[in-house]
């Protein structure tokens, strides 16, 4: 009888627990999503109220008044909390075959819409700092309008909070450092003030969290190098080889004499 081999695939853990695998959803994901919900409503009542306005004017003067000079790598780089960005991020989900990313970055595009005009909009109305704020200093942003939430902080932290759970971990905190710097540029341009891009934050990753936990986490089943460049742990596969097996007779073997 020849050897036989077997080949069983094992795949490195790129989840944190609470997020969902196979139908399974870890309560650390649902956890995190609890606690953006509760910061989301007390940043709401927050903003409603005026409990911190004054700390609130002046983080945003320490901000909106920066040099100048910073005016043009700062626009840029808001730039990445624009409505389309989770669709272009999707679209490299999908090259490298994260088919539930790219949903949950699809789908964070509505949810935003959702929740930031329909509820918290509608919930707060604060206007923009150029009515607000004290000789704010307006770098191309709009006057008109309500503040809060940042809408940009939304796409911000709800795309870090989705790619988290696919990132090495000094890539994660890479993702929500650039998060947060490209969320402050909007204090800076003077479209929003600290609280409103706080609670845009919150309402991201409560989004982000959420979509993580309805669309699941894929596992990648080949391991990529690119992937591996871009901070994605990938899947490995081992190769178990088991002894020869031994011949059995029910008859025993018979010997000359």
């Amino acid at each position: 009888m020849s050897a036989r081999r077997r080949v069983f695939e094992t795949a490195e853990s790129t989840t944190s627990p609470g997020c969902r695998v196979n139908g399974r959803r870890s309560p650390r994901t649902a956890g995190l999503a609890a606690v953006a919900l509760a910061a989301t409503a007390i940043a709401a009542w927050t903003a409603h109220t005026t409990v911190l306005t004054g700390l609130d004017s002046t983080l945003f003067h320490a901000v909106n008044t920066l040099p100048d000079d910073l005016f043009r790598p700062l626009w840029l780089l808001q730039l990445s909390g624009v409505l389309g960005a989770p669709a272009l991020v999707a679209i490299v989900a999908l090259l490298l075959g994260r088919y539930r990313l790219a949903s949950g970055l699809v789908l964070l595009i509505p949810a935003k819409l959702i929740l930031e005009r329909d509820v918290l909009k509608a919930l707060v109305h604060r206007p923009r700092p150029a009515v607000t704020m004290s000789d704010p200093v307006l770098r191309d942003v709009p006057t008109a309008g309500l503040s809060f939430p940042s809408g940009h902080a939304v796409i911000l932290f709800g795309t870090a909070t989705l790619l988290a759970p696919y990132l090495s971990r000094a890539a994660r905190t890479a993702v929500f450092v650039f998060a947060s710097l490209a969320a402050t540029a909007r204090v800076y341009l003077g479209a929003h003030a600290p609280l409103d891009v706080i609670g845009g934050a919150a309402a991201g990753v409560l989004l982000g969290a959420t979509l993580t936990l309805v669309v699941g986490v894929s596992e990648h089943r080949t391991a990529s190098s690119g992937a591996h460049r871009l901070g994605f742990p990938s899947r490995t596969i081992h190769v178990s080889r088991f002894p020869r097996p031994t011949r059995s007779s029910s008859h025993p073997r018979s010997t000359k004499r």
